[in-house]
């Protein structure tokens, strides 16, 4: 394995300029590859993180090297820092497109206590208590990992922990049930607040029918995160070389040949770190393991304190409610309200202005004093959704050396942190003693089982999708 070299003044001077226009209408599920140099999405993170910094420029020449990483969002980028910093190896981690390109850079900057999408009561009854609770230390020490590189970074850290707020009275038994699971079982002080408390003494959400509190949360600048970690990764000695996709790959005698438009990238070992951006014709082992799904965001202009007091907004903590098609949203630290939830179905349709409109809509449902507000930034991105609702973090075919971290389900802002360093274990031939279910099985493919115990959508991909959002808006609205 290579060690790590030094590295200063070596390389570009600058960020790798982009090639292509952003793609709007991109669709993960219709699109043969990311695309190649195509520019970042027009999000609030990309315009306020900074000058991108330097990184590797594409590959232009055939290569050979010990490990690589595909991806250069969270996942890919705190992989190969930890490659670096826990086992020496220098991992060379291409992007299709600019750095930190697709999930990374258009989320909602919400660091959560949590791995997928489901529930710790649902942990249990999937996987029996003694596995749920080993879920929950995994969630606890990746939030230790999280903290532990966001320290080293500029990205605005918001502390304090995460409000999930109970959108109607029904759901309230539900969500006191969970928080006392949640303190009993796993020693994690989660609290109840009711509605009057909420609205006065932490968010004037109208909806609010009451809310839980949970310790752990913190809200971050996606973009400067993103960008720290490219700093990092590269300081330590990884190469990241951006307009670089993989067009091609081919696995003889256990060495991986990747075919890039520059040149064909020969490795040792490779980590997928793709997110909702995995094309179907990557490799085998990741076609129709996922889910894509999209999800809007906006953020409006700078409030004022007079619509700071009207919105009674007095905290900075993220938020989320308790729709199955959640919002999920915050005051950020310049006093803008991001908020942001699911959106269309298909690429195609992604750009189309009335998913702008519901979401406005739905802001003002929760915050009538915003009614009219202008927006500064509007955009979407796909969420990388497993079958069964939770990521996965393994090894597909213990006879290749291939890996892969994907399927946080809207809950990678933090887990990816872990994430990364679980992928890196298992690159360094650490990872056979990881013993949880989501490292010692592959991404599920899609079958009726999971549409009844998981609610996914995918064993009709796109039908099944807008047949399950429907459902969903009625259980969430009218039900």
């Amino acid at each position: 394995m290579e060690t790590i070299a030094s590295r200063a003044g070596d390389g570009q001077c600058r960020s790798t300029a982009p090639s292509q226009p952003y793609d709007p209408a991109y669709d993960p599920l219709k699109s043969a590859t990311p695309g190649q140099g195509r520019d970042y999405a027009p999000t609030y993170w990309i315009d306020t993180a900074g000058e991108p910094p330097a990184d590797d420029g594409p590959v232009t020449q055939d290569m050979e090297v010990d490990v690589v990483i595909i991806g250069a969002g969270f996942t890919g980028l705190t992989a190969a820092i930890f490659l670096a910093r826990e086992y020496g190896i220098r991992a060379t981690v291409l992007e299709a497109n600019r750095t930190s390109w697709g999930c990374s850079t258009r989320n909602g900057g919400q660091a959560q206590c949590a791995s997928g999408r489901l529930k710790r009561s649902q942990w249990i009854e999937r996987y029996g208590l003694d596995t749920a609770l080993k879920l929950h230390a995994e969630c606890i020490e990746g939030m230790a990992t999280f903290k532990s590189l966001i320290k080293e970074i500029d990205c605005e850290p918001q502390h304090g922990g995460h409000l999930y707020i109970a959108h109607r009275d029904k759901v309230m038994p539900d969500l006191e049930k969970e928080a006392r699971l949640l303190r009993d079982v796993f020693d994690y002080e989660a609290r109840i607040l009711d509605a009057d408390t909420v609205k006065r003494d932490w968010v004037g959400d109208q909806e609010a029918a009451g809310a839980m509190h949970e310790p752990e949360g913190i809200g971050i600048h996606a973009g400067k995160l993103a960008f720290g970690y490219l700093e990092k990764a590269r300081a330590l000695g990884a190469r990241v070389h951006p307009s670089s996709p993989v067009q091609g790959w081919e696995t003889r005698n256990g060495a991986h040949y990747l075919q890039t438009p520059g040149g064909v990238v020969k490795a040792r070992a490779v980590g997928i770190a793709t997110g909702g951006y995995t094309s179907q014709s990557l490799h085998r082992q990741v076609k129709n393991r996922l889910l894509p799904i999209l999800s809007n965001s906006v953020v409006t202009r700078p409030l004022t304190m007079d619509e700071i007091d009207a919105c009674s907004l007095r905290t900075h903590q993220v938020i989320t409610d308790t729709r199955v098609l959640r919002h999920y949203y915050r005051l950020l630290p310049d006093n803008r309200l991001q908020i942001g939830s699911r959106s269309a179905i298909t690429g195609r349709d992604a750009p189309r202005q009335k998913y702008e409109n519901v979401l406005v809509g739905n802001m003002v449902r929760k915050f009538p004093a915003l009614a009219g507000i202008p927006l500064d930034y509007s955009w979407w991105g796909w969420v990388d959704v497993s079958h069964d609702m939770m990521p996965r973090i393994h090894q597909p075919d213990p006879r290749e050396s291939i890996f892969y971290a994907l399927g946080y389900g809207g809950n990678g802002v933090m887990y990816s942190a872990q994430a990364g360093r679980r992928l890196a274990q298992w690159i360094a031939g650490d990872g056979h003693q990881l013993d949880l279910p989501i490292f010692t099985s592959k991404l599920p493919y899609p079958n009726i089982r999971d549409v009844v115990e998981s609610r996914t959508f995918a064993p009709f991909r796109r039908f099944g999708q807008r047949f399950l959002y429907r459902w969903y808006y009625l259980k969430d609205e009218v039900l």
